[in-house]
């Protein structure tokens, strides 16, 4: 049973780049992580009977700007910490790939999960 999770394209602020004042950048991890959990819970990925997760994910860019995979990687941590929350699965037992897609407005990132049983 695969489940896929569409989240928006992470703000610039959770970039590790980004120069943000820790506060502004908090705020957007805050929300980063609620909107994740909620779309995993409502795609039902809440508390899953599983040992790990094979986590893939696609991100699809807003625009043809090239971007560094450790980057775009590192600004979905709250993403997946937002799948944590809601699968009850802890981030260290996820198995994780990256791929990149087209460009879509606005952009997206793609969560393609798959629990592994025991």
């Amino acid at each position: 049973m695969t489940l896929c999770i569409e989240l928006p394209w992470p703000h610039r602020g959770l970039h590790p780049n980004s120069r943000t004042h820790w506060a502004v950048k908090a705020k957007h991890t805050k929300k980063a992580r609620t909107d994740a959990a909620w779309l995993a819970k409502a795609a039902g990925a809440g508390k899953l009977k599983a040992v790990a997760l094979d986590v893939t994910a696609t991100f699809l860019p807003p625009d043809a700007r090239r971007r560094d995979t450790d980057g775009m990687f590192s600004s979905i941590k709250a993403y997946l910490d937002g799948l944590a929350d809601a699968s009850g699965i802890d981030d260290s037992n996820f198995n994780l790939s990256i791929r990149r897609g087209d460009i879509v407005r606005n952009g997206l990132v793609r969560l393609e999960i798959e629990p592994r049983a025991a």
